[in-house]
């Protein structure tokens, strides 16, 4: 069975990731596509409110939390939270076409770079995973891996149809 697809985008703190997922949902929606998202964070930020029911059930060792609402259910892992991400992705393919995580820049996922030159050096020149860079920058710096895919900013269809061939097990040439 294939795997689900999904790919991480990864960049400097401030470059624009968050800005890029919330332009490119609606775009991949519009292109029948569903859509899942994960917010990854190397912080260990708390999941449940202090003294909340949920955080004690956590303290009291349950290996999964779920706290539910009309509005829907939020699900925490807290055994190996990102070895259980994507089996837990896995469980849910019926539902989602592709899974854009914002983050997870050492995650085992191909990789989207939001890169601004003012933020950082490119990541892609030390990672062989990065498929692609979104840049309004007119060019990559010297050291770039030859043949890096490069999206403006301003390329959100070109991008899509991109992440859409991904989704769809095709490749950029087919």
């Amino acid at each position: 069975m294939k795997t689900l697809p999904a790919v991480s985008i990864i960049g400097w703190s401030g470059a624009g990731k968050t800005t890029l997922v919330e332009r490119l949902v609606p775009e991949l929606r519009s292109r029948g596509l569903r859509v899942g998202v994960v917010k990854h964070s190397s912080d260990a930020h708390p999941l449940h409110r202090a003294g909340s029911d949920t955080a004690r059930f956590e303290q009291g060792g349950a290996a999964l939390v779920a706290f539910a609402t009309p509005a829907g259910v939020q699900l925490s892992v807290s055994d190996a939270p990102e070895q259980a991400l994507l089996p837990l992705l896995e469980r849910f393919r019926d539902r989602v076409d592709v899974v854009l995580v914002e983050g997870w820049k050492d995650g085992p996922l191909p990789k989207l770079e939001v890169w601004r030159e003012d933020h950082g050096p490119l990541l892609a020149s030390t990672r062989s995973d990065v498929l692609a860079v979104v840049t309004d920058e007119p060019r990559l710096p010297e050291g770039a891996p030859t043949g890096l895919l490069r999206f403006g900013t301003t390329e959100l269809p070109g991008l899509a149809e991109f992440i859409t061939r991904l989704a769809r097990g095709q490749t950029h040439e087919s």
